[in-house]
This record gives C-alpha cells, sequence and structure tokens, in this order.
C-alpha cells in the first residue's frame, strides 16, 4: 500500500468506487505496512525473493497515476532500491493518464521495463454506467494512444459476469480490445466481496454471479478470439477469501485453471484460432 486514492473515491468523480471495489482497491489481498521503501526491502527478506533473480515492482491498488507528478516520481522513485527490480508496473484509470504522466513514465524505460495497466472491465458506456466506472470507453482509447507515443507497454485490464452483460457485450469488448495496440490482457471473473455496491445487490438477489461452467465457455469464446500476439497474464482474479460472498468458486483456481485446459485442449483450440472470423 502507497497510499494512493482514485478519482472515483475521493469525491472528485464518486465517493464509494466502482460497485465491486473494496475499501482497500482491486489488490485486496495485499496487507502491506511503512513506506515504500520499506516495503520493498522487507520483501526481500522473505522467501518469496528466492523465487527469482529479478523482480518488477508493481503499484496495485487504487489509481497509481492520480498525484502530481512530483508525488509520483517521489513514490516511483522510493520502489526502485535494488539491483534486481528491471520494471515497474503501473495499474491505472484511463481518465488517470496523460502527456505529462507518460513523459514521466518514459523517463524511467532507460533503465527498466515499464509497462501500464488499464481498467477498461467492458467496451460497453452502459454498463460503465451500471458498475460505476465513471469514465469512457473513449478514454480508453485516448489512453492508449498517448502510452503508444511514447512506447510504453499497456495491458487492459477486462471483466466478465458484470452485472446485465450479455455475450454481445462480451463479444464488443474483444472486438475493441483487438482494435488497439495493447501487449497484453488480463482478464478476471466478476466475483463479490464484502462492503461493497455489488454486495447489496447481490444481497437483494439483483445480481447473480456466473456460474463456473458458464465463466469457462465464456474464457474459451475470449481466448479464441482474441489476438494471437497479446500476452494473457491471466484468466482469473483472486479474491480474498475472508470477505468473499460468491460465486464460491472463485475459491479454487485451480478448478479454473484446469477446467479450462482441459476444455481447450480436448476441443483443439488455441489462442487466436477465429480471430479473423465473425463470432456468432
Amino acid at each position: 500500500m502507497v497510499g494512493f486514492t482514485c478519482p472515483n473515491r475521493d469525491g472528485k468523480l464518486g465517493a464509494r468506487g466502482c460497485i465491486y471495489c473494496s475499501e482497500k482497491g482491486s489488490g485486496e489481498l495485499i496487507n502491506s505496512i511503512g513506506s515504500i521503501s520499506e516495503q520493498v526491502n522487507y520483501f526481500f527478506t522473505t522467501y518469496k525473493a528466492e523465487r527469482a533473480n529479478k523482480f518488477i515492482v508493481y503499484f496495485q491498488n487504487f489509481t497509481n497515476t492520480y498525484d502530481t507528478i512530483e508525488n509520483l516520481k517521489r513514490k516511483y522513485d522510493a520502489a526502485l532500491i535494488d539491483d534486481r527490480i528491471i520494471g515497474l508496473e503501473i495499474g491505472t484509470r484511463p481518465d488517470c493518464i496523460n502527456e505529462e504522466v507518460a513523459k514521466l513514465l518514459k523517463t524511467y524505460t532507460n533503465k527498466y521495463y515499464v509497462c501500464v495497466e488499464l481498467g477498461l472491465q467492458t467496451s460497453s458506456d452502459e454498463i460503465g454506467k451500471t458498475i460505476n466506472r465513471c469514465y469512457t470507453s473513449a478514454q480508453f482509447t485516448r489512453a492508449v494512444e498517448i502510452l503508444n507515443k511514447y512506447n510504453i507497454d499497456v495491458v487492459a485490464h477486462i471483466m466478465v459476469g458484470l452485472p446485465g452483460e450479455t455475450n454481445k457485450d462480451i463479444k464488443n469488448t474483444v472486438d475493441f480490445i483487438n482494435a488497439h495496440k495493447l501487449q497484453g490482457v488480463k482478464i478476471h471473473s466478476t466475483y463479490v466481496v464484502e462492503n461493497t455496491k455489488l454486495a447489496d445487490m447481490y444481497k437483494k438477489g439483483i445480481y447473480k454471479p456466473l456460474e463456473l461452467d458458464d465463466y469457462i465457455e465464456t474464457l474459451i469464446d475470449i481466448m479464441t478470439h482474441l489476438k494471437p500476439e497479446l500476452v494473457i497474464y491471466r484468466i482469473s482474479g483472486d479474491a480474498p477469501k475472508d470477505i468473499l460472498l460468491a460465486p464460491y468458486w472463485n475459491k479454487h483456481k485451480m478448478w479454473i485453471l484446469h477446467g479450462f485446459e482441459k476444455r481447450f485442449r480436448a476441443r483443439n483450440l488455441w489462442q487466436g484460432k477465429y480471430y479473423t472470423k465473425t463470432w456468432k
């Protein structure tokens, strides 16, 4: 945790954030204390630091380009303090990317790999309103154009199972992703955690999460229609078990991974197999 907030939480655009986002943001599993440098130094004392020789610093929770340029540089610099760190990964919103931010990120590229993760979730602005994301798909496009201009890699986040989402909406989102110059995609299932607007909707019976079988079948459609050159960073989001309300299968990541792989292999499928074909 590094002290960032979000324009959809601090009152600029909203006060409670997107309907699925908890008080800790998208990185609910993170429980870090101390300054940024202290968190990095502590990590290198743990067993996790023995798993690899090189590391990427990941600014995940909330909107990690939502601050003054001076404060952004101070926070990024505070994390880049070990020779084993070779990359800087920044999670943010499309409406918090501008020329000044891109120029700052560009200054790190001589020494580090730099990548920006942009939340899209859906290309449908109507569903965007439902989930209260408070930015448009046009703003996503503009952010990608700015980052492309500075040759900074972009990873898009999309979510499956959002309230009111149809197969056509998912198709349109995949087509939208394919139309942009991106380096990767993260695919997440929509899960419900306590103390969110989505939790209120779930408890009232307004929202029902996808069943595991439906999620896997949708993943297969998405993967076979995405451009083959895109790197797929993940096909499931990890919900914190202590505050997860639904779906129950989100607690079992291997169910998702093994179920997807088994069907993918059995049907002789691969990423991009139907990329140039019409998705009916």
